[in-house]
């Protein structure tokens, strides 16, 4: 979403350090060319103006004109405003008496169900008794979506068919209490467009059941009308918290910088793709870090933890560490590699230098080469996978058929395969065995 941006800054901030320097004009120009970045991303022109006054307030001022290297700390104001812009990360407030009570609001088609059910299977993955309740009774199939997604990430999802929404929420709240469920999270009814039916009703299942959370879900997607949103959600119901969702589009994601400093609404959660797992904590640091081209290392990490949580062992390693790893093995790293998410939503987080090397990738070039590889490994028996060796012509001609590849693109993975095994070979020998040891202790 911050793509478009993050170039344009990038380019900004090139520029900046090709010289030594810095003049008050110099800063001007940047200021200049920051701001026509941060308009053309659909940022609220209020926050622009208000952005760029405190970096060059801050950038023409002792901190920059003493420093060792005055363009990097303009990077470090821009960083530090940015973020301040963002707001404070704040936490859902699972506090008082169970069952806690997250409301979920927003309009028709901002993607309210699904986002539902993803913070309920982050909240279980955390230890807490979730129950989902479908208490959107007018979108047809709402209730069968929400049970669906219920049974995918194993919640209880509790219906009242026939009742009106309040009477179905106190009912549900009724049935967590006896069932000894730590939170409830409601699936609300959205309408196209904010109209006094709607708020009423929210309005009297909060006076029902008292909510912990009100999280008013956000299609990224609408750009700066989603300030519109908010701001007629906030002047109706007290809304505590936003989730962003689809910021994995290609929307220009003003509307996210702008929407904290225009509201004073934090935003909790960011939905990054169609997967139950695709949901992000907010933290403007990062957010901050990815569109300043810095990267997000520790989203990296955290997201190569989820995906391989459990499944590599001490005797995986030792033969990925030795050269000995086989095409199962290949093959397992490399389904475990697609549950981190969309390459290009990876490539988004690299920093620096392996950012810009990535550019020259095209993502989708190598989601296809993947399945293609994966594809190819399918089509092998087990005991060609376990011994490559034994791939002559003949195999290998029966393989491609058998994938509705080319021979040749067999040929391909089996060359990247024993360079693979090669580069492993050498890691070892350089030393990097005692960081996969440390890494597995």
């Amino acid at each position: 979403m911050f793509e478009n941006l993050s170039e344009k800054l990038t380019t900004v901030f090139d520029n900046l350090k090709r010289r030594g320097k810095l003049s008050e004009d110099d800063v001007d120009l940047a200021m200049r060319e920051v701001k026509l970045a941060l308009l053309e991303a659909d940022v609220n022109y209020a926050v622009v103006r208000s952005f760029t006054n405190r970096v060059k307030e801050r950038a023409i001022g002792v901190e920059v004109s003493k420093a060792l290297n005055p363009a990097q700390m303009v990077i470090k104001i821009v960083n530090d405003e940015l973020i301040n812009t963002l707001g404070q990360p704040v936490e859902l407030n699972l506090k008082g008496e169970k069952p806690r009570v997250l409301m979920l609001v927003g309009l028709q088609g901002s993607g309210k169900t699904t986002a539902a059910a993803k913070v309920a299977r982050r909240l279980r993955s955390s230890g807490e008794r979730v129950m989902l309740v479908a208490a959107d009774i007018y979108r047809p199939a709402a209730i069968k979506q929400l049970q669906t997604l219920g049974e995918r990430i194993e919640v209880p999802v509790f219906t009242l068919p026939g009742a009106k929404p309040v009477q179905i929420t106190k009912e549900a709240w009724q049935s967590a209490r006896k069932g000894g469920y730590s939170v409830l999270i409601i699936d609300t009814a959205g309408r196209s467009q904010l109209d006094d039916e709607l708020m009423n009703e929210l309005n009297s299942i909060q006076d029902a059941v008292p909510a912990n959370e009100i999280l008013l879900v956000v299609d990224s997607m609408i750009g700066q009308e989603a300030l519109n949103v908010a701001k007629g959600f906030q002047a109706v119901i007290p809304i505590t918290g936003l989730v962003f969702t689809k910021i994995d589009g290609d929307a220009r994601g003003g509307a996210a910088i702008s929407i904290r400093e225009v509201t004073g609404i934090p935003i909790k959660f960011l939905g990054t793709g169609e997967g139950l797992d695709a949901l992000e904590v907010f933290d403007p640091t990062r957010i901050s870090n990815r569109i300043l081209g810095m990267g997000d290392i520790l989203g990296l990490i955290e997201k190569a933890e989820s995906a391989y949580a459990g499944e590599i062992d001490a005797k995986e390693a030792e033969r990925m560490l030795s050269g000995q790893f086989t095409l199962e093995d290949f093959a397992r790293q490399l389904r475990q590699m697609k549950k981190m998410g969309p390459i290009s939503q990876l490539f988004g987080m690299l920093p620096g230098q392996l950012s810009a090397v990535a550019k020259n990738v095209d993502p989708n070039e190598a989601e296809s080469q993947l399945k293609t590889v994966e594809a190819i490994i399918d089509s092998m028996t087990p005991a060609e996978r376990r011994d490559p060796r034994v791939l002559n012509a003949s195999r290998r001609r029966r393989i491609a058929a058998g994938c509705g590849k080319d021979v040749q693109d067999v040929n391909r993975l089996m060359k990247q395969f024993r360079d693979i095994q090669r580069m492993m070979k050498s890691f070892q020998k350089s030393g990097g065995r005692g960081n996969i040891d440390r890494l597995l202790r």
